[in-house]
This record gives structure tokens, C-alpha cells and sequence, in this order.
């Protein structure tokens, strides 16, 4: 039996990405092949189809997650129908990952759910609420009443934080480069909507002149050092995420580097760092509609090439997904 998904052979760009006929891959005991429904797109599958990822092994099914049923898990930890989600754990990487009509990941990797949530809207759900969670949470140590900047508030993973840190209890404030996308972040929820000009730090603290208690990262080390000026006297910087591709500080020197009594910390957790009982509380609060998760644009997998260019350029608010759906149905 044959399947749909996309492969990569090394490095194209995104209209060179193509929909083959591949073999349905035979799961061992300990691992659980998937019935993919939807899938979301991530920055990190963009750095591997772009030759930008340092640990990347051709030819691979991208995708480090997916959600859909369980086709068969010779080592009975799931059972058969059963509605899941995938998320890291080598996905995409180490071995083929999401793209895919059928996928087979390590038990370890997946989180069971009950929802009647649509496809789609699951599919976007787990890799962002899990890097979104473990920042918060792993990352920051967030705690209700505290201020918490979002730089880069409009990723995906800015915006599920955002809204994750309002169902907390904190004052968020966030940023876009683009002023026409304020709207959107004050439609979901944030307190101090900030447009990024390269002095965020100065912002904040018109508004906040202690400085926020938390702020997330996800912009890059090129943006980080305006960041940490924004962070109060033992308050954290996390850094998550690298939506401008820098990731990494020449000739770093602490004292020079970070402010006065501000900590420093990082986040590239897995699948762990999200309880099955955590995830099934933040699908049930979308599905009662009080998440506002942000979904930009649904695509079907023949789309996956218009699909990588906008995630390439920025052009999305919120969460880029992929439909499987078998184009003879």
C-alpha cells in the first residue's frame, strides 16, 4: 500500500516542494502509526527545507507534528480509531515526520484527545500550545498577577502565548512590525499591543517603568539585547524562538550583555513538557471558545509549496495548516 507526502531529497525552495507516492511506513512495538488528518507548520521545517537545519538527514518526510487516529500500535498503548496528536521526538528530523497521509512516531510522542473539534483546528494545535506552554511555564515560571512581554507576538507561538498568559491571569504586552496587525492583538487579549521599531525596551517602559516581571523571545539574538532592557531587576528573558534566523551572539560577554540582575534562560523542549491532561484543558477551552487560538490559512497538501513561501516571508498571523485530504474524495 502506497500514501501521499511530501519528501525531501535536500535544500529547495518552496515552490519546488512536490506531493509523491511513497510506501506506508510498518510501525515496530513501541511506536504508533497515525492516520494524519491535519498537520501545522513550524519555523524548524522551514530551516530544514531551506538547508539551514544543522541536523538534517536526506531523503525525509518533514513535519514535527500531526494530528489525526491511530492506525495500529503493535505495542498496544493505543488503541485502534483512537483520536491523537504527534509532536517532536525526532519528528521529521531523525525520522519521517508529519507530511505525510501516514506517519509512525514513538509512543512516547503521542498525546491521546477527545474533541469534536474540526481537523484543522486541532492540527494547529500542538506543537504551538506545547513550545507556548513550556516557555511559560518551563521557560519563565510564570505566576498570575505578573507582566509578560511577547516579542514577535503575531508567530504562531506569540500568539498562543499570549492567550495562554491572559487565561493565566498576566498582563501581556506584545509586539508586531506591522501596525495594521495591532487590531489583531488586541483582539486577542493583549493589554499593551506594541509596534516593533527596534526600541521595544523603551515602549514597555513608558507604559511599565520597572520593567515587565517575564518576557519571551521569539524574534532572535539580533532583537534580544532591546528585549532583556525590557525585563525588570530579577525578571527572566526566555529564549524560544528565531523568526529572524539569528540564533546565536558573537563574542558574547555577560557583563556587557545582560542587565543588572536580569536572568537569561531557553526552551526547546518535547512532547513531555505538556501533559495529556494540560493539552485535553486547552482544547476543551478552544472548543468552548474561550482560547482564541488564530488560524491564518488552511491548505490542502498539493498547496504545501504556497504554503512554505508565506510561512518563508512572514505573511502569517497565527498558524499555518495543512488539511490531508485525499483529492479523489
Amino acid at each position: 500500500m502506497d500514501m501521499r507526502a511530501v519528501v525531501l531529497d535536500g535544500p529547495v525552495a518552496p515552490e519546488e516542494l512536490r506531493v509523491r507516492r511513497v510506501a506506508v511506513p510498518e510501525p515496530r512495538s513501541g511506536w504508533v502509526r497515525i492516520k494524519v488528518e491535519a498537520f501545522g507548520l513550524n519555523r524548524s521545517e522551514y530551516h530544514l527545507r531551506a538547508g539551514l537545519a544543522t541536523n538534517a538527514r536526506f531523503p525525509v518526510i518533514p513535519g514535527i507534528e500531526a494530528a489525526g487516529t491511530v492506525d495500529a500500535a503493535p505495542g498496544g498503548e493505543f488503541a485502534p480509531g483512537q483520536q491523537v496528536v504527534a509532536m517532536m521526538g525526532g519528528m521529521g528530523r531523525e525520522f519521517d515526520g508529519g507530511y505525510a497521509e501516514y506517519t509512525v512516531v514513538p509512543a512516547s510522542s503521542v498525546i491521546p484527545v477527545k474533541t469534536d473539534l474540526d481537523w484543522a483546528t486541532l492540527g494547529a494545535l500542538p506543537e504551538m500550545l506545547q513550545t507556548a506552554h513550556g516557555s511559560l511555564y518551563t521557560g519563565l515560571a510564570i505566576e498570575p498577577g505578573q507582566s509578560l512581554l511577547v516579542r514577535g507576538g503575531t508567530s504562531s507561538v506569540g500568539v498562543a502565548a499570549a492567550v495562554l498568559a491572559k487565561e493565566r491571569g498576566l498582563t501581556v504586552f506584545s509586539t508586531t512590525r506591522n501596525p495594521q496587525r495591532l487590531d489583531v492583538l488586541r483582539e486577542l487579549g493583549v493589554d499593551y499591543p506594541i509596534v516593533d521599531d527596534g526600541n521595544v525596551a523603551q515602549k514597555v517602559r513608558e507604559i511599565l517603568p520597572d520593567g515587565v516581571n517575564a518576557a519571551l523571545e521569539l524574534v532572535g539574538t539580533n532583537v534580544l539585547p532591546d528585549t532583556l532592557k525590557a525585563v525588570a531587576i530579577h525578571g527572566t528573558a526566555c529564549f524560544t524562538g528565531m523568526l529572524s534566523d539569528a540564533w546565536t551572539i558573537p563574542d558574547f560577554y555577560p557583563m556587557d550583555y545582560l542587565p543588572n540582575g536580569v536572568r537569561l534562560t531557553a526552551y526547546g523542549g518535547e512532547s513531555s513538557d505538556l501533559p495529556a491532561e494540560a493539552f485535553q484543558r486547552y482544547v476543551d477551552l478552544v472548543a468552548a471558545g474561550k482560547l482564541p487560538i488564530r488560524i491564518d490559512r488552511v491548505f490542502t497538501m498539493e498547496q504545501i509549496g504556497e504554503a512554505h513561501r508565506i510561512m518563508q516571508d512572514g505573511k502569517a498571523v497565527g498558524k499555518l495548516v495543512v488539511r490531508v485530504l485525499d483529492p479523489a474524495t
